[in-house]
């Protein structure tokens, strides 16, 4: 499971220019399910969005996470981060996980971050959304559950 993590001051996403989802400070994740994921990358990657310190201190280092600055976090599903760009010119998506597969891990991302007590918005599974983020920083962090 892959995602892009970037700290953002806001973020909403909107499907047919209706907005579904909308934090203040917090974390934008654009999520991607491979087809060998299973609950255990789910749950590992929403821990690690959860806990992840890139959020400034009093001192202006990156020391606090999500929860200690009571952030919100937008979960966005982007199978596209699975594309295999090293052939040719076009991405192949053949490591991305089929729909039926990938939305249930998904699902699980979501839930394991609201179990974490953090307030979770999320854009609409396999639909062409609109995403609208003010970075912060900018911060951007690439997280892949199967990379050492």
């Amino acid at each position: 499971m892959r995602a892009c993590v970037q700290r953002v001051r806001e973020a909403h996403v909107a499907v047919a220019n209706e907005v579904v989802g909308r934090i203040g400070r917090g974390l934008l994740v654009l999520l991607g399910v491979a087809r060998d994921d299973d609950r255990a990358d789910a749950e590992f990657l929403a821990d690690k969005c959860v806990d992840l310190r890139i959020f400034d201190d009093d001192g202006g280092k990156m020391n606090r996470s999500l929860v200690d600055v009571r952030g919100g976090l937008l979960a966005v599903s982007q199978f596209t981060l699975l594309g295999d760009c090293r052939k040719g010119r076009r991405p192949s998506f053949v490591d991305a996980a089929p729909p039926e597969w990938a939305e249930p891990l998904y699902d699980v991302f979501v839930e394991r971050v609201r179990a974490r007590g953090v307030p979770i918005e999320t854009g609409r599974f396999r639909t062409h959304m609109s995403v609208s983020l003010v970075n912060d920083g900018p911060v951007t962090i690439l997280i892949d559950s199967r990379r050492d």
